[in-house]
């Protein structure tokens, strides 16, 4: 089936966000940000996953982007932006993600200030 036709009754996956609320992201440690507004803003527009410690604490908050299924088909892998704890920074990953994200559209050269490394996870042995 070619990578823009969806299956009969289905929508095309969407671009989603990641949304890290853990031990430091989310919490009264990142100080001046209402974490719930924030987390409020991206669910009211886009797709939200709440996610448990994704391991970069010193870059709180975390957001990861993740692309469409037309995004993933482009060949795009998601996004992870860190210090993302202004209003603006989070307007414009709303933004960004309702255009279509990772794959689909170019990131916005704002938010290369916010684009982080993953951590690595330990290989099996």
């Amino acid at each position: 089936m070619p990578a823009d036709t969806v299956p009969s009754g289905r929508e095309p996956v969407p671009c989603r966000v990641v949304v890290c609320r853990d031990c430091c992201c989310g919490t009264p440690k990142v100080t001046g940000v209402d974490h719930s507004a924030q987390t409020a803003r991206l669910r009211a527009e886009v797709p939200v996953r709440v996610s448990a410690c994704l391991d970069v604490c010193e870059r709180a908050n975390v957001i990861v982007v993740q692309p469409s299924a037309e995004g993933r088909a482009a060949g795009a892998r998601p996004v992870w932006l860190g210090l993302v704890n202004d209003p603006d920074a989070t307007e414009d990953i709303v933004a960004w993600a309702r255009a279509g994200g990772p794959g689909v559209v170019p990131r916005p050269d704002i938010l290369d200030l916010y684009a982080i490394t993953p951590p690595r996870r330990p290989t099996a042995r």
